[in-house]
């Protein structure tokens, strides 16, 4: 029965391909035709050799700092929102709070990034504040989420023996739930700020500053060269968090 149940959704998948496929009515001839090709190539062309000047280089540097602290920060304040959602969350306060909070960290995160950067420019303003309420609208329900998973997946033993023992709720929540739940909290925020030094890249896209809004400018104008630039200190910045985030977990 499983593995009718298997063939069938592979089925209605590979069906659901091919629609799409037919739907779109992509024409590979043209794609891959030789004009089409040279196109790419002479597009490609266009951005070599990147500018190197020491100038542009400073902007680009602190573009790269303006984008590391929107990610940043965002990060911070979903971790910290967070951690105090999940607790309802999990069921710690009843099932009208744990509906309640599940309904909201479902609200936050069903918003994509740039829909909740475009709705904060036009709250705050264009810059880099507005880039980091996005990612922490968003990060909040994701983060809320698999915290509240992580509570409930805690091992009650130690709380429950705490309890037993005469301590109150609250500190054998803290002594016996808690120290199970931050290292994976931890987690999840490290790996939540890599995405996030990724997003707060294209944010900048709608106005949000950093390095996106100088890629935005600057292939705006077609000037390849600079834009060049901007794309190799995205995926350097990119490359050098990723390393030490990985570093981190792995020490942790």
């Amino acid at each position: 029965m499983k593995a009718k149940k298997g063939l069938a959704t592979l089925v209605l998948l590979a069906a659901a391909v091919v629609a799409s496929f037919a739907y779109l009515a992509i024409d590979y001839r043209a794609l891959l035709s030789a004009q089409a090709l040279g196109s790419m190539g002479r597009f490609i062309a266009e951005f070599f050799p990147p500018d190197l000047s020491w100038p542009f280089v400073g902007k680009v540097a602190w573009g790269a700092l303006q984008t590391l602290a929107v990610a940043v920060v965002g990060t911070l304040i979903a971790t910290l929102l967070g951690a105090a959602l999940a607790l309802p969350a999990a069921g710690r306060w009843g099932r009208p709070a744990r509906a309640a909070s599940r309904l909201l960290l479902n609200a936050l995160r069903s918003v994509p990034e740039l829909v909740w950067a475009a709705l904060m420019v036009l709250a705050v303003g264009l810059g880099p504040f507005a880039g980091a309420l996005a990612l922490a609208l968003h990060t909040t329900g994701v983060l809320g989420r698999l915290y509240a998973e992580t509570l409930e997946n805690a091992t009650p033993e130690p709380q429950r023996a705490l309890v037993q023992s005469g301590a109150g709720v609250l500190v054998a929540f803290a002594y016996g739930t808690l120290p199970l739940a931050v290292p994976q909290w931890l987690a999840y925020a490290l790996y939540r700020c890599e995405m996030n030094i990724r997003m707060a890249a294209v944010l900048g896209f709608v106005g949000a500053g950093g390095l996106g809004q100088m890629l935005y400018f600057h292939l705006s104008l077609f000037q390849q060269a600079q834009a060049s630039t901007t794309l190799i200190a995205m995926f350097l910045l990119v490359f050098a968090v990723d390393a030490s985030s990985g570093r981190v977990r792995k020490g942790m």
